[in-house]
C-alpha cells in the first residue's frame, strides 16, 4: 500500500487528464447480444471487446519521450481502454506502457512480465530499468521475459486525475495530525471534506471508474495488446490486491504470478479495516527500528534504551509543534519522513542519521528530508496525483463508514496504544466518508477454474501490509505457496538480497514450479549504522 502523505492539503486548480474518444465504432447490439448469448455481465463482455480490439491494434513501440526519464533501449507506447467496461464503445483513455526486450536467446524467451509497484497510485514505468541498471536479483528473469511497466488508469501518464493544486498539497507545515481538541478534529474533518469535493470537481468523470476491478481489466487488455495469451505478473503491496482481483476475474488467463507484501483481500478488510490494521503494525515496526537505534547508540547518540529513544521522538515532535523546523517541518512532516523507517529497512540508517544530527544541534538534514521542495514541480505533481489515485481507488472499491462517531471512536481507541500513525492515517482516509462518487462491493477473492499456483512472499513484521494478509490470500488461492521471511519487516522483499528467497522466486518465474510445502527464509542482512 501507498506510503502516506501525513495530512491533506486544501483545494487547488490542477486540471485532470482528458479522456480520448474511441477510434472504433461498432453496433451496440452485437455487444449486448454477445453478453446475453454467453451469459456474461456487461463488464466481462466489455473487457472481451476491449482485449480483442487491443490484440488487433498491438502496441506501437517508440523511443520514450525524453522527459519520461527512461533510457534506451527501453521503449514506450500506449494501450487504449474503455473508461467504463460496461460501455466498451464509449469514452476511452490511453494507458502508458513501456518495455525492455528479454536479454536471453530466442529459445530462452517466455513472454512479457508485467509489474505493479503498489499504491494505489504507483507508477510501474521504472520496472524495465531493472535491466538497464544491472539489477542482479532480476538478471536471470530478464533473460526469459520482456520487462513491461505501465501507469495504471489515473496515474502519471495514463489520464492522470487530480484533487488539489500540487503546490498547496505539499506545502507545510500542516496541522498536527494528533488533535488536542474537538476544534482540531472539526478542522481536519473540514479539510477532508474539501479534499473529497476537490476530487469531484476536478476528476468527477473518472471517479466512479477508478476501481481495482477496472485496473485488473486494464491489465487484461494490456496483456492482449502485448500479444500474450496468458499473464505473467509481479505485484508488490497494493499490486498484490490488483493481482488477487485479476486472478479472481481471469483465473485461466494467469501463467505466473508473484505477489509480494500482501494486502489482506478479505471483503471485511477492504479498505477501512485494512488501514486500522496498518496503524497497529506501524507501531510494532517503529519499535523494532527504535530498538535498533538504541542498540547503535554509539553511532546515533539518541539513547541506549528503547524508552530513551522514544522520549527523544516525543521531544522532537513537541519542539516541531511549538516551532516548526525551518518554518516548514511540524509533526505532520516529521511523521511523513519518519514513517520511511518502518516501511523499509534501507531507511533505518538515513532517518536515524538525520535525527541524530538534529539532536547534536543541526536541524538542516531533517528539514531537507522532511520539508516539501516547492521548486520540484514534477515531483509535487506526482505526489498529488499519487494521493488522488490512492484516495479515489480506496473510496471506490468498497463502502466506507459515513458516521464520524465511528471514525472518532475507532481512531481515538487505537491512538491510545498505537499513536505514531493512527490519526495521520485517519485524516488521509477520511475523504472517503464524504466521497461524491459511488462505491462498489469489494470482489470476493477466490480460486477459479484454471488458476495456476501463485507464489506469495511476505516478511513477518511488515508494517504497511501486515502478515495476516498473506495468510488470508494463501487460503483463498488454492495451490498457492507462501514464503515467509522470518524476523524481518521490510516492505517489498522480492527486490532485497536474500540468498534463500531470491532463488525461489527466480525458479518459479523460470519454471512455474513451487515447493511442495510453504517455506520459511531467514531474514535478509540487517541494516548497518
Amino acid at each position: 500500500m501507498r506510503r502516506r502523505t501525513a495530512v491533506l492539503g486544501s483545494a487547488g486548480t490542477l486540471i485532470a487528464g482528458t479522456l480520448v474518444a474511441g477510434a472504433l465504432a461498432a453496433p451496440m447490439a452485437s455487444a449486448d447480444s454477445g453478453a446475453a448469448r454467453h451469459g456474461r455481465d456487461a463488464e466481462a463482455n466489455g473487457v472481451a471487446v476491449a482485449a480483442d480490439r487491443a490484440a488487433r491494434a498491438g502496441v506501437d513501440w517508440q523511443d520514450c519521450p525524453a522527459d519520461w526519464g527512461l533510457e534506451k533501449p527501453i521503449q514506450c507506447g500506449w494501450v487504449t481502454v474503455p473508461v467504463d467496461y460496461a460501455k466498451p464503445y464509449g469514452k476511452k483513455i490511453k494507458l502508458a506502457v513501456d518495455r525492455i526486450a528479454a536479454t536471453g536467446t530466442p529459445a530462452e524467451r517466455q513472454g512479457a512480465l508485467l509489474y505493479n509497484p503498489g499504491g494505489p497510485g504507483g507508477s510501474g514505468l521504472r520496472f524495465p530499468r531493472r535491466v538497464t541498471t544491472n539489477n542482479k536479483i532480476w538478471a536471470n528473469a530478464a533473460k526469459a521475459y520482456d520487462f513491461v511497466g505501465f501507469d495504471p488508469r489515473g496515474v502519471g501518464k495514463s489520464a492522470p486525475i487530480s484533487c488539489v493544486d500540487p503546490t498547496e498539497f505539499v506545502k507545510g507545515p500542516k496541522p498536527d495530525p494528533v488533535p488536542d481538541s474537538e476544534a482540531d478534529k472539526r478542522a481536519q474533518r473540514k479539510l477532508a471534506a474539501e479534499y473529497a469535493a476537490g476530487c469531484a470537481e476536478k476528476s468527477g468523470d473518472m471517479l466512479p471508474h477508478m476501481t481495482t476491478p477496472n485496473t485488473a481489466r486494464d491489465l487484461d487488455v494490456i496483456r492482449a495488446a502485448l500479444g500474450e495469451k496468458k499473464l505473467n505478473f509481479v505485484g508488490v503491496s497494493y499490486g498484490t490486491y490488483l493481482g488477487a482481483v485479476y486472478g479472481t476475474l481471469f483465473p485461466d488467463h494467469v501463467r505466473r504470478m508473484v505477489l509480494d507484501s500482501v494486502v489482506n483481500p478479505s471483503t471485511r478488510s477492504i479498505w477501512y479495516e485494512a488501514n486500522l490494521g496498518q496503524d497497529i503494525a506501524f507501531e510494532s515496526r517503529l519499535t523494532d527500528w527504535m530498538t535498533w537505534v538504541a542498540r547503535n547508540d554509539a553511532a546515533y547518540h539518541l539513547g541506549d534504551t528503547l524508552a530513551e529513544v522514544r522520549q527523544q521522538w516525543e521531544t522532537l515532535r513537541a519542539a516541531a509543534k511549538k516551532e516548526p523546523l525551518g518554518g516548514k517541518v511540524g509533526p505532520a512532516e516529521l511523521i511523513g519522513f519518519f514513517q520511511n523507517a518502518p516501511y523499509y529497512d534501507s531507511m533505518w540508517a538515513p532517518v536515524a542519521e538525520a535525527w541524530s544530527a538534529y539532536a547534536a544541534g543541526d536541524p538542516q538534514p531533517l528539514i531537507d528530508n522532511a520539508a516539501a521542495d516547492l521548486t520540484d514541480t514534477a515531483g509535487n505533481i506526482a505526489s498529488e496525483n499519487g494521493n488522488a489515485v490512492y484516495t479515489a481507488v480506496e473510496c471506490a472499491d468498497a463502502p466506507w463508514p459515513t458516521s464520524w462517531k465511528k471514525w472518532d471512536r475507532d481512531n481515538s481507541r487505537l491512538h491510545e496504544r498505537y499513536p505514531f500513525m493512527t490519526w495521520a492515517n485517519a485524516w488521509m482516509n477520511l475523504p472517503c466518508a464524504t466521497w461524491k462518487a459511488p462505491s462498489q462491493k469489494p470482489v470476493q477473492v477466490k480460486t477459479g477454474k484454471g488458476l495456476p499456483p501463485v507464489l506469495i512472499t511476505q516478511s513477518e513484521r511488515d508494517a504497511a501490509t501486515p502478515y495476516e494478509g498473506a495468510v488470508e490470500l494463501h487460503k483463498r488461492f488454492k495451490g498457492s505457496r507462501l514464503i515467509t521471511e522470518k524476523d524481518a519487516g521490510s516492505h517489498g522483499i522480492t527486490n532485497l538480497v536474500n540468498p534463500c528467497l531470491n532463488p525461489k522466486v527466480e525458479a518459479y518465474l523460470l519454471t512455474g514450479e513451487v515447493d511442495a510445502t510453504d517455506q520459511t527464509c531467514a531474514p535478509h542482512a540487517a541494516p548497518q549504522p
